[in-house]
């Protein structure tokens, strides 16, 4: 049974910094990423890599340079780190698997339970 835990949500201040994890089970996925879903939004991608070096990577716009995706293929585990968060961050955070990049940035197969990041001002 495939499964995807993510872990390290929580509330922090505008500016600061968070560390999302998500461990994954059941099989080896050559792609992992993260999508968030805001109040009254649809769920968006928020970025995603490929491959056992995560040198390949993928960001949504509103997160370039503030949030890096990273992967630790031996432990089928991605990592979020966001840094410089803003209140708009706000969301519930989902890690997302599947076998091509693609596949995790428009329709990922494979979903968490969701983590939930709150950013006050």
């Amino acid at each position: 049974q495939v499964q995807l835990v993510e872990s390290g949500g929580g509330l922090v201040q505008a500016g600061g910094s968070l560390r999302l994890s998500c461990a994954a089970s059941g099989r080896t996925f050559v792609a992992m990423g993260w999508f968030r879903q805001a109040p009254g939004k649809e769920r968006e991608f928020v970025a995603a890599t490929i491959g056992s070096s995560g040198s390949i990577t993928s960001y949504a716009d509103s997160v370039k340079g503030r949030f890096t995706i990273s992967r630790d293929y031996a432990k089928n585990t991605v990592i979020l780190q966001m840094n410089s968060l803003k209140p708009e961050d706000t969301a519930v955070y989902y890690c997302v698997a599947g076998m091509t990049l693609r596949s995790v940035q428009y329709n990922p197969g494979n979903w968490g339970q969701g983590t939930q990041v709150t950013v006050s001002s």
